[in-house]
């Protein structure tokens, strides 16, 4: 999805609101968090709010507690400087889902300042990306638009935000999605968020601005606003470079504004001029006393944070020998990474050799269940699949009880509809043939089916043998051990070359 105008450099700068996973709002007592396996459409409209949330003459904001200390983890968690003093302020726009006529937020005086992120760059290149600020904020209403007209539903109003700011150092949008799954792996890590992309809970705007290749010079930026996918950020930033592009080479201008993107239509259109700063006419907000978050404090939210993602995959990736890419898999989804932990639990337990359980375990989550994860786009892992059936499915392979396909099917199975690992391979008929007298008669009769393979594996074109356990399995119907296959192949064919030399 780059851009393929090589005389030209993108400019990439990510905002990204991270919903706080409090109980309650930032400034009142109004439940905020959703249940488990809850949507924003289960909660009746405007159930959630109260005279604070909803704006009313002379109601008072109070600051949640336990806000500041996720957003000081957050902070934390991607090396930023925490404020020993920082500011409220009201940023005022008119919004009709904004009940108050302006936002409270933070402006000149963040809680968090200069930190960074890694992020695996396109064409194999891997850097730090600055992160300017990170500041809190309430979230808005929501507007509700139908064919009878708009309705307002303030049960969001008030929600605790943070709102990280990158410098703008990003030139691609792979770097773009990097930056953002890494972010997301570590904010869901640390439980600060939840992650629910379908509901808000973090979302991106994305500016995006195009210059010569070698000026120093920022070009006029875009704004795309409010994309809650990593795959859509990348295609709306890869068409919002080649628009601009192609603007600039017909010789016209790029505007700065803030535009939309339409997945159905792949493209980007105008929602308004974009403001700057001196539009919202910020000021300090005089309801809340001034933010002071002494080292002691700092310190002891850090004690509390959990291993981070990037130091999970170091860790893998030593101790497990796997991959870069399956750690990748492993830590970008923090019910994967709680899986896998618990899997080689269970598999210890069964008394599997650490390592060797590590990469089964591995190899089922990073293919089979990550493939029916995404398959349900974005929607949790199956409640009826448990980390002890992946051990059992892990030591059922390693015996040659079970192929590596009939293990395939049997997490189909218990995704869809529960049960235990023996009663599916039991009712499906999958385990796995490793009698020798069963199978003899199947190797002789795919040997002598296939003369050209055979002639082939005897001359020493060692690959074809792949082939020949192919249709063995086959005829099996999957449930032949595909290693004593190979060895019954090898000692068949043997023998025959003796016979011939006799």
């Amino acid at each position: 999805m780059t851009s393929t105008f090589s005389e030209f450099e993108a400019v990439i700068g990510l905002e990204v609101h991270v919903q706080l996973a409090t109980e309650s709002k930032i400034f009142c007592g109004c439940r905020s968090r959703l249940e488990t396996g809850q949507t924003l459409a289960d909660v009746r409209p405007n159930s959630r709010v109260c005279p604070v949330c909803s704006g009313q003459p002379g109601s008072l904001p109070v600051l949640n507690r336990k806000a500041v200390e996720f957003a000081i983890q957050a902070g934390l968690a991607t090396e930023c400087q925490i404020a020993e003093r920082s500011v409220f302020a009201r940023k005022n726009y008119f919004y009709p889902d904004l009940p108050k006529g302006y936002q409270i937020s933070q402006f000149d005086e963040p809680l968090c300042l200069k930190g960074r992120i890694w992020i695996e760059g396109a064409h194999q290149t891997s850097r730090w990306v600055t992160i300017e600020r990170i500041h809190m904020e309430e979230d808005a209403g929501k507007s509700v638009h139908s064919s009878d007209g708009t309705q307002i539903n303030l049960n969001r109003a008030g929600t605790p935000l943070i709102e990280v700011v990158s410098a703008p150092e990003m030139h691609a949008p792979e770097e773009a999605g990097s930056y953002l799954r890494e972010l997301y792996a570590i904010v869901t890590a640390i439980g600060v968020c939840d992650g629910n992309l379908q509901e808000g809970n973090f979302r991106c705007d994305a500016n995006v601005s195009v210059r010569l290749r070698g000026s120093n010079q920022l070009g006029t930026r875009t704004e795309i606003k409010n994309v809650n996918s990593f795959r859509y950020v990348e295609k709306a930033i890869a068409y919002e470079i080649q628009r601009q592009v192609k603007l600039i080479r017909e010789g016209g201008g790029v505007r700065q504004e803030t535009r939309l993107y339409d997945p159905d239509r792949d493209a980007t259109f105008v929602l308004r001029s974009k403001e700057d700063a001196p539009d919202y006419r910020y000021f300090p907000e005089p309801d809340l006393p001034v933010l002071q978050v002494s080292p002691q404090w700092r310190e002891a939210l850090r004690a509390k944070l959990p291993e981070l993602p990037r130091q999970k995959r170091t860790r893998y990736q030593t101790h497990f020998g796997l991959s870069e890419y399956d750690t990748g898999v492993l830590t970008a989804e923090k019910e994967l990474t709680e899986f896998f932990e618990a899997a080689l639990l269970e598999s210890t337990h069964l008394g599997l050799p650490l390592a060797d359980a590590a990469k089964a375990v591995t190899n089922f989550l990073t293919q089979e269940i990550a493939r029916r994860m995404k398959e349900q786009d974005g929607a949790p892992m199956s409640a009826h699949l448990k980390p002890a059936h992946l051990a059992e499915l892990v030591k059922r392979t390693r015996e040659g009880a079970l192929s590596i396909t009939g293990a395939k099917q049997v997490i189909g199975e218990i995704w869809l509809r529960g049960g235990e690992v023996e009663q599916v391979i039991q009712s499906k008929g999958l385990a796995q043939v490793s009698d020798i007298a069963a199978l003899i008669p199947l190797v002789r009769e795919v040997l002598n089916s296939c003369p050209v393979q055979v002639a082939e594996f005897k001359s020493g074109k060692e690959k074809v043998i792949g082939f020949l356990v192919g249709q063995i399995m086959k005829k099996s119907g999957g449930k032949a051990n595909p290693g004593m296959i190979q060895q019954l192949i090898r000692n068949e064919l043997g023998q025959q070359q003796e016979e011939t030399k006799s």
